[in-house]
């Protein structure tokens, strides 16, 4: 911009000034001390090398030159308030939708309480919802068509910045008549490794925490079943077709009502963090940003 161009705020003192014929006026309607009035139209004289109004026991009235200025500057704050307005009706419009990408334990376990709670702060926001492993949330979020995503896993997927919002704990379960739900001592981690499970697929974070888990024991033997689903694993378990490693936040209602069995195992860490993921280059924004602080707010451990 011309470095001759005064701001808006002294373009809009000069526009009062011309309604009212008084400084003071002018300065009370800005909510401007009259001083700082003064000083800002003095500065705005001097920047354009003409003088703008004429000063008076009776009130002040623009010169020849003001008159011609005030004029150019109606245009310009015309013109500054409807690129206001189209701001805001853009803020409007992308606050109005929030699109959600989860993976599957976070979509059905934790989510839902969260968008009870969003509803209550931005009533007029449509949510829309993809479910799908870790790998597809951070490939939806990368190709823009996620406001706002969650995974689980052990560590935040390439390209994307995000924040730890809960931890959890991976349980291996199984039906009360399989004969783990019996044993006495914790299975081994080689145990473990050995035995077909029903499982999620390669991309979901339960199969990376666990992967990587077990890659010092053999690594995992081919899974008995593999489901896309954290439902579908659960509903096999307990129809009793094998042993599964699932989400303790899935689990807790089955593990009450000797529906499943947890089997310890011994020696092996089965912990990750569930995380709020967003594009680098796209900080959280509107209804996102809400949801964000939601999520990220002080609750007790998992």
């Amino acid at each position: 911009m011309a470095h001759r161009v005064p701001d808006l705020g002294a373009l809009e003192l000069l526009l009062a000034v011309a309604r009212h014929g008084s400084l003071g006026r002018a300065a009370r309607e800005l909510g401007i001390s009259q001083p700082a009035a003064s000083g800002r139209l003095r500065s705005m004289e001097t920047l354009l090398g003409v003088a703008l109004v004429d000063r008076s026991p009776t009130g002040s009235r623009l010169t020849p030159a003001g008159v011609l200025v005030t004029d150019w500057a109606r245009r310009v704050v015309e013109a500054a308030e409807e690129f206001d307005a189209g701001a805001q009706a853009l803020r409007s419009r992308r606050d109005s939708r929030l699109r959600i990408a989860a993976s599957m334990t976070i979509a059905e376990y934790l989510l839902p309480g969260w968008l009870v709670a969003l509803r209550s702060r931005c009533p007029g926001t449509a949510v829309s919802l993809f479910a799908g492993n870790s790998a597809a949330v951070a490939e939806r979020l990368g190709a823009g068509g996620a406001d706002l995503g969650f995974v689980e896993g052990l560590r935040i997927p390439a390209g994307l910045d995000g924040v730890t919002v809960a931890e959890d704990r991976l349980l291996v379960v199984a039906a009360p008549g399989h004969p783990w739900a019996r044993r006495r001592t914790p299975l081994s981690p080689a145990e473990l490794a050995a035995a077909p499970l029903v499982l999620r697929e390669p991309g979901s974070g339960t199969r990376q925490v666990l992967d990587a888990a077990l890659a010092g024991h053999g690594g995992l033997c081919a899974p008995l079943l593999e489901l896309a689903s954290t439902t579908a694993v659960k509903a096999s378990a307990v129809s009793g077709a094998g042993p599964a490693v699932l989400s303790e936040l899935a689990v807790t209602e089955e593990l009450t009502a000797r529906r499943l069995v947890a089997v310890p195992v011994a020696d092996v860490v089965l912990r990750r963090s569930l995380r709020a993921v967003w594009r680098r280059s796209q900080k959280p924004a509107g209804a996102a940003r809400e949801l964000l602080g939601l999520t990220t707010a002080p609750r007790p451990p998992v």
